[in-house]
């Protein structure tokens, strides 16, 4: 294990999303969505609050998608590819094979 091995590093990127604040409005949204019904006679009547709530939901959505497009078309077209090959191991054993049968 003494010698130097060079291994080449792979060739792919790795590319993230960038940060949005769309799944946070889709969740207030549905949150706001369900709770409106409930929140009858607060202010205004239920339909209105699940309406507001459908609302943010959709906005929510709509920055998601639009999110999620430009991610996809910012994307490089093609990758070089470099293939990073493991190198084999070998095994050296000490002693006698243990299958053999030894003699007294």
């Amino acid at each position: 294990m003494s010698e130097h091995r060079h291994i080449p590093e792979p060739g792919e990127t790795i590319q993230l999303p960038r940060p949005s604040w769309g799944p946070a409005l889709f969740a207030v949204g549905a949150i706001g969505a369900v709770a409106g019904i409930y929140a009858n006679g607060f202010v205004f009547s239920a339909f209105v609050w699940s309406y507001i709530g459908i609302i943010i939901l959709l906005f929510g959505f709509r920055a998601i998608v639009r999110t999620s497009v430009r991610s996809y078309f910012a994307l490089p077209r093609r990758q070089e590819a470099k293939f990073a090959t493991l190198p084999v191991e070998q095994i050296e054993l000490e002693g006698k094979p243990s299958g053999t049968p030894q003699q007294p």
